[in-house]
């Protein structure tokens, strides 16, 4: 259940002063809806004030957004709030039961040359197609953590579908990731470009890309040794982005490595990364495998209600495209 939309500035709660609001939105903390889902051991960390005083903090910013026990039948409703994003494939819609959710983690996981990335940069464009044509007439924002983004290739699909490929690219904000420290610095920005738009977009931002998730983990920490270590901030980082798509109503695609299992003689040889982090966080899991020519096959493992299938898709010029005869 996403957050009710509040105006309320972060100084207007009782015990938050300039000082105290200052290091919230150097936290990346820019709203009342990111005040309510950040852990008070976070806030204690950010601002130096004592637990009783933040909960008491918490506790205001909650009424303001009006948040308290609903039955499953007021969640259904509520729920008729969240939007999906067409992938402009409808194999790959009928998959995921209609699109890409707001509100929620979709993990696209698979070997190199699936086409993870290819559905990434068709989401960019179908995001900001209007709500009648299965867009939420929005932006996306691309966290890169390998150099894959390609705004030329992003123009490509926009022209195959019959759009201006200046204005689809001009909606889409991109951030190089260098680091996993990097990496979660750009993700704690996220609540002031929503909240402040400082580049000016024409679209309010309702897709978030992290192309990689785990690459920069993997490769920082090695061994089991840091292991935990690794685990215990890519938990955190993760956590992170679900409570920014349910504070404002924005989806989260994320892509995934895969890792070997030779000890596996039956059954699936490889499997995601990440281990149970990724597995218990993520709302909707996704496996894209090579199949002959430009097909992929894509199965969804994962899932609050959708049941464990397969579908056909295409990599063309358009992005992702559904193949003739199949699906």
């Amino acid at each position: 259940m996403g957050l009710l939309a509040s105006d309320v500035e972060l100084e207007e709660l009782a015990g938050i002063g300039p000082a105290t609001a200052e290091k919230l939105k150097e936290g990346g903390i820019y709203t009342i809806e990111s005040l309510v889902v950040t852990p008070i051991r976070e806030l204690a960390e950010l601002t130096g004030l004592g637990v009783e005083r933040l909960k008491a903090i918490q506790e205001e910013a909650r009424g303001k957004l009006h948040i308290q026990f609903v039955t499953a039948e007021e969640l259904l409703q509520k729920r008729q709030n969240i939007s999906k994003i067409t992938f402009g494939c409808n194999s790959l819609n009928e998959l995921l039961g209609g699109g890409v959710e707001t509100q929620a983690i979709t993990e696209l996981t698979g070997e190199f040359g699936a086409g993870k990335t290819q559905i990434c940069f068709t989401l960019c464009v179908t995001v900001q197609l209007p709500p009648e044509q299965g867009g939420l007439n929005g932006s996306a924002l691309y966290i890169d953590t390998e150099g894959t983004l390609r705004p030329e290739r992003i123009g490509e699909i926009a022209t195959a579908r019959g759009l201006d490929s200046n204005a689809v690219v001009k909606n889409i904000i991109t951030a190089r990731a260098y680091n996993s420290d990097h990496q979660i610095l750009i993700a704690d920005d996220i609540d002031r470009l929503i909240k402040n738009n400082p580049l000016g977009l024409e679209k309010p931002l309702k897709l978030v890309i992290v192309d990689s998730i785990v690459s920069h983990f993997r490769s920082e920490y090695v061994g089991r040794q840091s292991l935990a270590e690794r685990q215990q901030k890519l938990n955190l980082h993760i956590h992170k982005l679900l409570r920014l798509a349910e504070a404002h109503n924005v989806a989260v695609v994320f892509t995934n490595q895969v890792i070997a299992q030779p000890d596996v003689f039956f059954g699936p040889t490889q499997k995601p990364a990440g281990g149970h982090v990724l597995a218990h966080t993520c709302t909707y899991r996704v496996f894209i495998r090579k199949s002959r020519g430009n097909s992929r096959v894509a199965k969804i493992f994962d899932s609050p209600y959708l049941p464990e299938m397969e579908r056909v898709f295409a990599i063309t010029e358009r992005g992702v495209d559904d193949v003739e005869g199949k699906s």
